[in-house]
């Protein structure tokens, strides 16, 4: 995070389109708003274990340390985004307990966080483990106060993405061409693919505002900048479709 600054200042922003700033402590809530964001996340993890490798702290006190920058970004005037993690497994302690992460959620939702994203920071849970964790969750905040972060190590995210949506969750966290990944997650595979969400959305009849053509071949030109290929199944499909088809012109 050491070139958050940089990276804010310089990128060229569009109208409608929020840029949280990740914020670990209060002197990243004032670097962030001096950078002149309007926005900020925080986060946590349900275990133990995964918060001490982190970020070098106990649970009770991660959650303290949350409590004290939310209310520091709240009185900048500033939105907070609070991510909770590890809510569907440890690479540290394994299973997690639903109950577990509907505290955290309720404690991040009380301390003023406008929405709160649950983390499958590793990627091993399945539609059934993240419905019992959903009917946790939502006896204490409402659907419309949720999002998913879903990474797609064992192949489900798109599976618990849609049993989110059953439940009524309507904000997904994803990065293009499925980047990303955990220095503290052992064998994590990145965030789920945009380009595959979308793709889901698309045709399941939701409105996204996303064109899926632009995005495809934004997966594509990011991943040849990083010299790998793409994470998405839509996005490698649907370049070799257009590939075929510009042969036959």
């Amino acid at each position: 995070m050491g070139d958050n600054r940089e990276v804010f200042t310089t990128i060229k922003k569009k109208p409608g389109v929020g840029y949280p700033v990740l914020t670990p402590n209060i002197r990243g809530v004032d670097n962030a708003s001096a950078a002149g964001a309007s926005e900020v996340a925080m986060f946590a993890a349900v275990t133990e274990t995964f918060n001490r490798k982190n970020t070098n702290c106990s649970t009770e006190e991660a959650m303290d340390r949350m409590v004290d920058v939310t209310k520091a970004a709240l009185d900048k005037g500033l939105k907070v985004r609070g991510y909770v993690s590890c809510v569907l497994g440890c690479p540290y302690e394994g299973v997690v307990s639903p109950i577990a992460v509907a505290q955290m959620a309720k404690k991040m939702y009380d301390a003023g966080c406008y929405e709160i994203s649950l983390g499958d920071t590793i990627g091993v849970g399945t539609a059934g483990s993240m419905g019992r964790m959903l009917d946790e969750v939502l006896k204490v905040v409402p659907a419309d106060a949720l999002a998913v972060h879903c990474h797609d190590t064992y192949g489900q995210a798109l599976a618990n993405i849609l049993k989110a949506l059953e439940y009524g969750v309507r904000v997904v966290d994803s990065s293009v061409a499925g980047l990303g990944g955990c220095p503290y997650a052992p064998g994590a595979k990145g965030n789920v693919a945009t380009e595959d969400v979308v793709y889901m959305l698309h045709g399941m009849g939701f409105e996204t505002g996303v064109s899926l053509d632009s995005l495809v071949e934004t997966g594509r030109w990011i991943s040849e900048q990083l010299g790998r290929e793409t994470n998405s199944r839509a996005g490698a499909a649907l370049m070799t479709v257009k590939a075929r088809r510009q042969s036959k012109i």
